[in-house]
């Protein structure tokens, strides 16, 4: 400030900061000349530095042509000092941010009424072939309840002006909440429907208080953009007009042809006239059966649950076509822990026609959501090349490929490994059916219909919906005979077929999900109850004949329907129930453990208050407090989506984080409940996931998420006057920051060797680094006396004894205990060691001695007739 202040002393009077974004540092200034307020933006020396400011200042001329009530002009820029600026006027009011976060939800009126002066103000600079690019809350600045745009053209024309070079800053054009698709994979050349893109996710959050797509990181938010479609509105909010929800999620197609052409189309479609105040009947739409949103506040809080297994018995050359006379057999397999399944968005089993080979969607030791294949006559897992964040597998009806959904829609690959190429590009989760005539066939839980897609990428209609109804779930019959597949209408979901040869659809008349067809002559699926079903099916017919039988019983239910796989050969593999509840644990150094309290329920990151005689617990989105001598558990905080609790030094306050739509705070509480939660620290650009102290209390290291960066650390003084420091900038993940109790060492976990290991620095100078773990590590919690530093590995938790003492070393690791079953968070400690150095707080997870159960020869005694391991049923 005092440099920028001195170079334009002639001209401007610098007064003070007001705020800092992606890109620029925000100042109030006194326009001397003119006698007026105005805003003085300087770009980042970093990214001015790449830019060079001959270039940049040409580029910005064009932003100065433009005239509008609704866009806050340009009125100067230059060069001073070497600080790129550029100066607007002053508006006294708030911007959109500022009031999402006072009001998180805009009433419908407001909303619109912005949305569409905003939408005025883009298509005036449409108009003159100048595109915005990063329209967000920030950009939008409201005087007097009206609408201003700011910063036209500056991303354009940094990006302009920088050219490759932007590469070199690190930081990116837009911000992911509101970039369209194309935005998103770096496409230079985009048109007006970007912006309309954006304008469309700012308005989506105004009426929903939430972004139509959020995440912990910028990987997580660009990959939902390309592949998710938003929650319907009327979801979230039934006030809104079936008009207002309709053009909001025409503007977040995916496609650019799609969405409206131009800001005056959008305008019209929003509606001229008021929408009042009454509550609007909404519009009949769901969720997709694939992946169904997760709205509720505390569900998005909790993490999906893992199932650590162990292998119990494996079988060689399982074989469909098993004579009758062999006993139905049923067991349970295990995966290992660094290749474990889960149950996760998207997830899904999937085994190849003659049940030699399951897919499934699983997560490695570091927590890496990715695709596994394990051949039957295997003991171990195989990840499936390019299947990171893959979902919803599906084997070619040979075999030999795999198909799945991933980043830009279907992709397939090599069974036996390969690069993924893009088959066609999809929008979110849908489940998909490979036909042996090399077309993949797929629906997505809304009234789209069944369609198709072939290997060259061509997307075409092959059955329309009727009004009211959704599909989902397409099984293809062998020899391209027809479709299976759900139909649901209200809250009723049942079979259908189409007929490939004459292009109709049957009925079926069967209650249930997930049909598919098995060569004896059997068609399978579930219902609601996690009950599997079969019933004889005449192939040439397409009919069903007689009554169902059960198949298995106590399947898991999930949001993308019944956890299992059918090979058509007849084997069958599905996931038990499990129980997501967990019990507050106190572990020693062997692994036995007690419950700390009777009460089953979500806890997470348990930690012991300074002087051990409180616990404070994450518990259904909000913050508690057990006392140990009592045995009582108390609720502190009344925040909504609160947790990751830390005790401030002198044991007074926790702290912990509030989610709030896409931002996550600190915020502080008064350990004795005699005042509420109370905000700590909230940047505009970070979301603040976690905090520790030093011992003195005057400093905390954060970790954040946001910004130009991954997953990193800043030292943050809770001196006002003093700014934060950015403790190690790099592209990699640095998470779960623990000091040393002195204060002299700070240990944390970083994926920079391509998984996460342990690492300790000197703090705060940040010296040399030193290795801790020596196979993967995580979650680093340090004993009192500083003389240990505890990790997980896995299912392990391991004891390195250290000395602190002049420089760093690390005298030898002792593995103490491995259970699964204990909670983990590779980005931040799940639990917490006591004083005495023998005791940990844990969280025990009750459902993870799940196993994934396997059955053989079922059909065939079907088919025999010998029916007496399941019972003949009438449909209920």
């Amino acid at each position: 400030m005092q440099r920028l202040a001195a170079a334009l002393a002639g001209q401007y009077r610098v007064e003070r900061e007001l705020g800092e974004g992606g890109m620029a540092t925000v100042y109030l200034a006194h326009d001397l000349k003119h006698g007026r307020d105005v805003a003085i933006k300087t770009l980042h020396p970093e990214l001015a530095a790449a830019l060079g400011g001959e270039r940049f200042l040409s580029e910005i001329k064009t932003t100065a042509r433009l005239q509008h009530p609704h866009i806050l002009p340009l009125l100067d820029s230059g060069v001073a000092d070497g600080l790129l600026y550029y100066v607007m006027p002053y508006v006294a009011g708030e911007t959109l941010r500022a009031r999402l976060e006072r009001e998180r939800q805009l009433p419908v009126d407001d909303a619109v009424r912005i949305a569409r002066e905003v939408a005025d103000a883009l298509g005036s600079a449409h108009a003159m072939g100048i595109i915005h690019r990063d329209i967000k809350p920030e950009n939008i600045l409201l005087q007097g309840g009206h609408a201003m745009v700011a910063d036209f053209g500056i991303a354009l024309a940094v990006q302009s002006a920088g050219g490759a070079r932007m590469t070199q800053t690190g930081l990116s054009l837009g911000t992911p909440q509101y970039m369209s698709p194309e935005q998103a994979l770096g496409e230079r050349a985009i048109d007006a429907r970007s912006d309309l893109y954006a304008l469309g996710a700012v308005t989506y959050e105004m009426l929903a208080g939430d972004p139509p797509f959020t995440g912990s990181s910028v990987q997580a938010i660009v990959a939902k953009v390309l592949s998710e479609r938003p929650t319907p509105l009327s979801m979230l909010r039934d006030t809104v007009p079936p008009a207002v929800e309709s053009a909001v999620l025409r503007a977040l197609a995916k496609l650019p042809a799609d969405r409206f052409a131009s800001a005056a189309e959008f305008v019209a479609a929003l509606g001229s006239a008021s929408t009042g105040s009454a509550a609007h009947p909404a519009p009949s739409l769901r969720s997709r059966s694939g992946l169904k949103a997760l709205t509720g506040p505390g569900l998005r809080w909790l993490p999906w649950g893992l199932l650590a297994v162990s292998i119990v018995l494996i079988v060689n050359g399982w074989i469909g076509t098993a004579p009758s006379s062999l006993p139905v057999q049923r067991f349970s397999i295990g995966l290992p822990e660094q290749a474990a399944w889960v149950e996760a968005d998207g997830s899904a089993m999937s085994l190849s026609s003659d049940g030699t080979l399951l897919a499934y969607t699983g997560r490695d030791s570091t927590a890496q959501q990715r695709l596994y294949i394990r051949a039957m006559d295997r003991l171990a897992p195989l990840p499936v090349n390019g299947g990171e964040n893959g979902a919803l597998p599906i084997f070619s009806p040979d075999g030999r490929w795999l198909a799945f959904i991933g980043l830009g829609g279907l992709l397939r690959t090599p069974v036996g490994g390969g690069t993924p190429e893009l088959v066609c590009l999809l929008g979110g989760y849908v489940n998909t059916t490979w036909l042996e005539r090399d077309v993949v066939v797929f629906a997505d839980g809304t009234d789209l219909g069944l369609r198709q897609c072939a290997l060259n990428g061509t997307v075409t209609t092959l059955m329309a919906s009727d009004s009211g109804e959704v599909f989902n779930f397409p099984h293809g019959l062998p020899g391209d005979r027809g479709v299976l597949f759900s139909v649901r209408r209200g809250t009723a979901e049942r079979l259908a077929v189409l007929d490939l040869r004459t292009m109709t659809r049957k009925s079926l008349e069967i209650v249930g999900t997930e049909p598919q067809y098995v060569e004896t002559g059997h068609l399978v699926y579930a219902t609601p109850d996690g009950v599997v079903r079969a019933i004889a099916f005449d192939l040439r017919t397409l009919t069903t004949t007689g009554g169902p039988f059960i198949i298995a019983e106590g399947v898991r239910i999930g949001s993308g329907g019944a956890y299992m796989a059918v090979s058509r050969g007849g084997t069958i593999v599905t996931a038990g129930r499990s129980e997501s509840e967990r019990n507050l644990v106190l572990v020693d150094r062997s692994g036995r453990g007690e419950r700390l309290h009777s009460r089953v329920g979500s806890f997470l990151d348990p930690r012991f208050s300074p002087d051990g005689r409180r616990i404070a617990v994450s518990l259904d989105g909000e913050i508690w407090l057990l006392d140990r001598a009592q045995g009582s558990l108390s609720r502190l905080t009344h925040d909504s989506l609160a947790g990751r609790p830390v005790w401030t030094p002198d044991g007074r306050d926790v702290a912990y984080v509030r989610q709030t739509g896409a931002r996550v705070e600190l915020r502080a509480a008064a350990a004795d409940g005699s005042s509420p939660g109370r905000s700590l620290l909230s940047w505009p650009d970070y979301s603040l996931w976690q905090t520790t102290f030093a011992p003195d209390g005057k400093s905390m290291v954060v970790r954040t998420t946001g910004g130009a960066l991954a997953r990193e650390m800043w030292h943050v003084p809770r001196d006002s006057a003093r700014r934060p420091v950015a403790l190690m900038p790099s592209p990699a993940d640095e998470v779960a920051p623990a000091l040393s109790p002195d204060g002299r060492w700070l240990a944390y976990a970083s994926n920079e060797s391509g998984h996460y290991e342990i690492y300790v620095r000197s703090f705060p100078a940040m010296g040399a680094r030193f290795a801790v773990s020596l196979d993967g590590g995580t979650e680093p919690v340090w004993s009192r006396n500083s003389n240990e530093l505890f990790y997980r590995s896995g299912p392990k938790l391991i004891a390195a004894a250290v000395s602190t003492t002049g420089m760093f070393d690390v005298r030898r690791r002792t593995l103490l205990f491995s259970d699964g079953d204990l909670e983990g968070d590779p980005t931040h400690q799940g639990y917490d060691v006591a004083s005495d150095g023998q005791h940990f707080v844990m969280v025990k997870r009750l459902g993870s001695a799940s196993l994934l159960t396997v059955t053989l020869h079922q059909f065939q005694h079907l088919k025999a007739g010998l029916a007496a391991d399941s019972p003949n049923e009438r449909q209920r």
